[in-house]
């Protein structure tokens, strides 16, 4: 019996909020990309509290609990059964077990419940029983199942009656002897002599078989009805009648029925072992869930049963896995720990990333499959990223798994730290000014609150979905690579196909490094930015000096493994905006790569715009901020702060030039990621001081 294949995606013991989202995910996107097998999430484990919540709040039933993944009788290949109840006879059992190559015979009734078992050599230890010849009564035979085995009709009588007394008869001899040997209630076997007939309706037998075929006479008929005597006709000889009348008793009555040795769909196999090796029977009928007998199975389906499968997401250990780990076989891995002491028999698919979260990875998997992430999803993997990065504060959590979180959040309807968004980026913010005068009511202070029309969070999500579109490219000659973001990428050119995967630490460092497998020669094409007025390529330890051609870096890629390197030496610089600009003439802004940085109130106090740098002010590097994600530096630098003591105070709106000059230090934080701490003034064009 084998249905669909299923296999079972499970994450480890005392599961966590990655192990059970991660299940689940993965085994949406397996079930959405594979048609032939069936993908089941479960658990080791009791669900915690967070994972109760996660799963509460989208909406999502937790996964099954699998306490054990050895092998189960359910997944042996189960001998079905054919329907056969307690009243059938014998030889219409031995027909039906001849034509299924069956040597046993559950005995079932209307419900399917297992009433008892027949053999094979129970019916063959009937056959030889031949000198009974009460046997037809004691088993309380029905005159219809005699005809039927001796291919007979019932020309007269009650055919749905049944014969429990008396003997079975050859009636041979003449009438005169005939009266020694019948009795009452016999059934008696006879030729086509009339008298004959008449003496044993006259001895009140309970039923007459006439051989041959030959038709009784009117006479016997109507006597026969008179008495309710049953006469059957078949066309077979006396001997063949009297050698084959015993197959019609019924099962019921030859069954096996009590000290049954049967065994559950849910056993597992090496519990039953020394139980069918105890009683050596031939098979052994096998009762479902629902306590029905489904079939049988014997010893010889040991040979060829069938291993659970199993695909592991979130760990690779043996000690964390589910127990009977061995007795499974293991056909994926997805994880983001280090290496474990997991065996398998053969190689199999192992994905294993140095991220915060195996939901990061599922995250990349959506996108490499195409798919699209349903917003419950979507909610479970990013709720799965929060928990196992610790809110993005876990030293293993890296870029990728924030902006995994970020796109899923989107999709979700949620975010990280809320649902609220800048729908207008202004470049100077001063709260009091942006609330008090109607024209800037645009221009918000804090972020704003989800609402009902919205079209940049739907935008970004979008965005984010399809990044992988913007960070390569292609044409009939190479892969261009556009953005510098850690990522992989598959692709086919020409005859050939390249496998990018590309790691990224730009923000930090300005550094990128790919490692490409190609199965021929192809082009890969880098992208120079614009902010990097110098860099350093290095492929397979040798440093291109080429020039780059349209803006990209032209390396020829050959067959095999190709190592690169990129140092982009990105350092932060002053910008200037073009003349024409006239609000910011006379001002700068700071960069470092494709970052602007701004100055916000908390680290720098309020009245931002008294502040002046220097056309030439050194910049320094620092640790990123603690309360922002990204990992990303901040800025420091020295500023001049120029206040008019002529015209101080609150009521005073002009006086006379009294500039007081203070010397500051400043601190700049990346302007995606101000107002994250609090609302307070923002500048991001500095005055500059010549």
């Amino acid at each position: 019996m084998r249905n669909q294949e299923k296999i079972f995606v499970i994450g480890h013991k005392n599961p966590d909020t990655d192990s059970i989202c991660s299940a689940i995910a993965y085994a949406d996107i397996k079930n959405r990309t594979s048609q032939k097998v069936k993908y089941i999430p479960k658990r080791a484990g009791q669900i915690n509290e967070e994972t109760e919540y996660v799963l509460n709040r989208f909406g999502m039933q937790p996964p099954g609990y699998l306490s054990n993944i050895g092998t189960q009788i359910k997944d042996m290949d189960i001998r079905m059964s054919p329907e056969a109840d307690k009243s059938m006879s014998l030889k219409n059992a031995w027909d039906l077990m001849m034509e299924k190559s069956i040597v046993s015979l559950p005995i079932r009734d209307r419900e399917g419940q297992l009433e008892g078992l027949i053999t094979i050599g129970d019916i063959a230890k009937t056959y030889m029983d031949t000198t009974d010849s009460y046997l037809l009564s004691r088993a309380k035979t029905q005159y219809r199942r005699i005809a039927e085995t001796i291919a007979g009709t019932v020309v007269e009588g009650n055919e749905h009656g049944y014969f429990t007394k008396g003997k079975v008869l050859v009636g041979t001899a003449n009438p005169e002897m005939l009266k020694a040997y019948i009795e009452p209630d016999d059934l008696i076997i006879m030729g086509d002599r009339e008298e004959d007939h008449l003496q044993a309706i006259a001895q009140n037998v309970s039923c007459i078989i006439v051989g041959m075929g030959i038709e009784v006479s009117e006479k016997v008929i109507k006597l026969a009805h008179e008495r309710e005597i049953v006469i059957i006709m078949s066309p077979y000889d006396t001997f063949t009648i009297a050698r084959l009348i015993n197959q019609s008793i019924p099962v019921r009555y030859i069954m096996k029925t009590d000290n049954l040795v049967t065994f559950n769909t849910e056993d597992f196999t090496d519990d039953i072992q020394n139980e069918m090796i105890k009683h050596r029977h031939r098979a052994f009928p096998v009762i479902n869930k629902k306590g029905k007998c489904i079939g049988t199975i014997s010893r010889r389906n040991f040979l060829d049963m069938h291993r659970k499968k199993v695909a592991l997401v979130d760990h690779n250990e043996k000690d964390q896995a589910v127990d009977n780990i061995d007795k499974a076989e293991i056909v994926e891995i997805i994880d983001h720990h280090k290496l474990g002491s997991l065996e398998t028999m053969v190689p199999i698919s192992f994905r294993n990333q140095p991220v915060g979260c195996t939901a990061t990875i599922l995250y990349e998997m959506y996108g490499e499959q195409k798919l699209e992430i349903s917003p419950s999803i979507a909610g479970l993997l990013c709720a799965a990223i929060i928990s196992d990065t610790l809110m993005f504060r876990s030293p293993t959590c890296t870029l990728s798994d924030k902006m995994a979180a970020g796109a899923l959040a989107l999709i979700a309807g949620i975010n990280i730290a809320g649902d609220r968004y800048f729908y207008v980026n202004p470049l100077e913010v001063v709260p009091e000014f942006c609330t008090e005068h109607t024209y800037m009511e645009h221009v918000k202070p804090v972020r704003q609150k989800w609402f009902g029309v919205a079209c940049c969070p739907p935008n970004v999500g979008r965005t984010l979905a399809s990044l992988g579109q913007y960070i390569y490219a292609e044409d009939e000659e190479g892969v261009y690579i556009n953005q510098f973001i850690s990522s992989t990428a598959d692709t086919e050119i020409k005859e050939s196909r390249m496998k990018i995967k590309m790691d990224s630490t730009l923000l930090q460092d300005g550094k990128v490094q790919l490692q490409v497998q190609s199965s021929g020669p192809g082009i890969l094409n880098i992208r120079i930015p614009w902010y990097s007025e110098k860099w350093e390529c290095v492929q397979n330890g040798i440093s291109i000096k080429t020039q780059p051609d349209k803006g990209y870096q032209r390396l020829c890629i050959s067959p095999g493994d190709t190592r690169i390197s990129i140092d982009f030496h990105v350092v932060p610089r002053w910008m200037g905006a073009n003349d024409q600009v006239r609000a910011d003439a006379g001002k700068t802004a700071l960069m470092k790569g494709p970052l602007v940085y701004c100055l916000e109130e908390k680290e720098n106090g309020r009245f931002l715009s008294e502040i002046f740098v220097e056309e030439n002010t050194s910049i320094e590097e620092n640790a990123p901020a603690e309360e922002l994600v990204g990992n990303v530096p901040t800025l420091s630098y020295k500023g001049i702060r120029v206040r008019n003591k002529g015209a101080d105070g609150e009521n005073q709106l002009y006086g006379s030039v009294e500039l007081e000059k203070e010397e500051v230090s400043l601190r700049a934080v990346p302007y995606c990621m101000w107002n994250n701490r609090g609302q307070g003034e923002m500048l991001v064009w500095h005055k500059l001081r010549i």
